[in-house]
């Protein structure tokens, strides 16, 4: 059965953005397992972890509880992340996530020219999101994931799911939802 690795980065109660990402879910065949970010007890590499980090990448040992994310995250064969629009990007709590998950050895290595060459089972990933305002054409938090997902991880294929303008004066959040919905139903996420 295909792993199916669900990211959820949505920190409020009722998030839209959490509710868009379960229709996506809903379309993927496979085991979903969630890492809820706010449930894990992730804190920002210090220079403790990172000495850790360091020691343990010395000795090749995958295997360090340092590095379960990167585990996971390499050998899922789908990704879907759930992260709200926050400050051009997304929420603090996902960035700090990417950096356990970006583990030279496990979810990317170099050559000998230093270029990175992706080592993580998953083809996709999908990311969806949602914004009060405008996301407007530079989504920096998508653009960011789908350059670590290409350039880093290996994955080939990241696809962005949207719904904007959601706090506007006069906004029809219902509508903006549904059309977002449907654009997700009528996609071909489905088949991979």
């Amino acid at each position: 059965m295909r792993k199916i690795l669900f990211v959820n980065a949505c920190v409020r109660p009722n998030s839209r953005t959490y509710f868009l990402a379960q229709t996506v879910l809903e379309k993927l065949d496979g085991e979903i397992t969630e890492v809820c970010l706010c449930r894990e007890n992730l804190a920002p590499l210090c220079r403790n972890r990172l000495e850790e980090r360091n020691t343990q990448l010395a000795a090749q040992n995958y295997a360090a509880p340092l590095f379960q994310y990167a585990r996971q995250f390499a050998a899922a064969d789908e990704i879907v992340i759930a992260a709200p629009y926050w400050d051009l990007a997304f929420p603090s709590v996902l960035r700090i996530y990417l950096e356990y998950v970006t583990v030279t050895g496990l979810t990317f290595r170099y050559t000998e020219a230093g270029v990175p060459v992706g080592l993580c089972r998953a083809k996709r990933l999908i990311y969806v999101t949602t914004s009060g305002g405008t996301i407007g054409s530079q989504n920096f938090g998508y653009d960011y994931i789908k350059a670590l997902s290409k350039t880093f991880y290996g994955i080939p294929n990241v696809r962005c799911f949207q719904a904007e303008n959601l706090d506007i004066q006069g906004a029809d959040v219902d509508r903006i939802l549904r059309k977002a919905v449907q654009e997700i139903e009528n996609s071909d996420i489905q088949s991979l």
